[in-house]
């Protein structure tokens, strides 16, 4: 099968179309059919092996432990390993898997789910990471309530296109930060008021927030804190720098130190993937709630061109990568 490979780390220079095995399976996995994949921060991480200490998180110390990139996923089931129970061939899914840039990937069965029945497979690839991340920040680190005030600081993002939605969903209202040329596109998503900040700084305001979910901005804790009410939660979902050992984590650190002496709650955290909370977005997908914003696609073939136009920062929601992938026999 063709895949995206990186035999070491760096800059998408080091990527390559290469033919590989097809993986072999655990029991408890799934091979799937990959029909496209989602682009995410966390690929740019894994290719780089930047911060650090990501390489100490079993992605290799000085090569790629797994050189096929990619997480997000949406195919068909190919075949599945003998323990589990919840998938079939055939069946048209979409989550986490790994080395999902290729035309065959491994898939937990905890990290699955079945396709919301109103998606391509181009925009179920885009759901499942950033989907978690804004669902998880919302709900269960800033238990966001309805009629509660939300800040999203980076709301045109693949997570914060989502974390606009749920939280209209759940009954806030929404302010969300972003750049002048994402403004329609954030108001389109349900926003109750979209703040420019190339012309407007969010921190000079009146209103208080109840709560902040911060995706890519990497304003001072003291800025944050200005506009969070007393007993307000902030929650650090990004903001990231180039910092080769840190990254941004600094701040976060901080922010978790500084809630021990302070009213407001300053927390952040690590999206759990897991397949009760695909089912939870597949829900309020079909339902019509939620829709998966995707900027453009890439074939297999320019994998490094979509990475790159990601971490330059334009993407509005979610690039995807599609992969046409033929007979596992071929």
């Amino acid at each position: 099968m063709q895949a995206i490979v990186h035999d070491a780390y760096g800059s998408t220079d080091v990527l390559e179309l290469r033919d590989v095995d097809v993986p072999e399976i655990a029991a408890d996995e799934v091979l799937l059919r990959v029909h496209a994949a989602g682009v995410d921060r966390g690929v740019w991480h894994v290719m780089t092996g930047l911060p650090y200490p990501i390489r100490l998180a079993g992605f290799g110390l000085s090569a790629p432990k797994n050189p096929v990139l990619g997480m997000d996923v949406a195919g068909v089931v190919e075949a599945v390993g003998a323990s589990v129970t919840r998938f079939q061939p055939g069946d048209e899914v979409f989550g986490i898997g790994k080395g999902t840039f290729a035309e065959f990937a491994r898939v937990p069965e905890t990290k699955l789910a079945l396709k919301p029945a109103n998606l391509t497979f181009e925009q179920a690839a885009a759901v499942a990471v950033s989907g978690l991340t804004a669902l998880q920040g919302l709900r269960d680190r800033a238990h966001l309530e309805a009629g509660q005030h939300l800040l999203i600081i980076g709301a045109s993002g693949g997570v914060g296109t989502y974390a606009v939605q749920l939280a209209k969903a759940f009954g806030a209202h929404v302010t969300a930060v972003c750049s002048t040329t994402k403004v329609d596109l954030v108001r389109s998503l349900g926003a109750d008021r979209v703040i420019d900040y190339t012309r407007d700084d969010f921190a000079q305001g009146t209103e208080r927030y109840d709560a902040i979910l911060d995706i890519g901005g990497n304003s001072s804790l003291a800025r944050l804190r200005q506009v969070l009410a007393s007993a307000g939660t902030l929650v650090i979902a990004g903001g990231e720098t180039d910092g080769r050992w840190l990254g941004g984590s600094d701040r976060q650190i901080r922010a978790l130190v500084l809630s021990l002496f302070v009213s407001q709650r300053l927390v952040t955290y690590v999206c759990r993937e897991n397949h009760a909370d695909l089912l939870v977005l597949k829900e309020l997908i079909e339902s019509g709630q939620v829709t998966p914003v995707v900027d453009r696609t890439y074939p297999l073939s320019e994998a490094a061109k979509a990475i790159a136009y990601l971490k330059e920062g334009h993407a509005r929601g979610k690039v995807v990568i599609t992969v046409h992938t033929p007979s596992i026999d071929q």
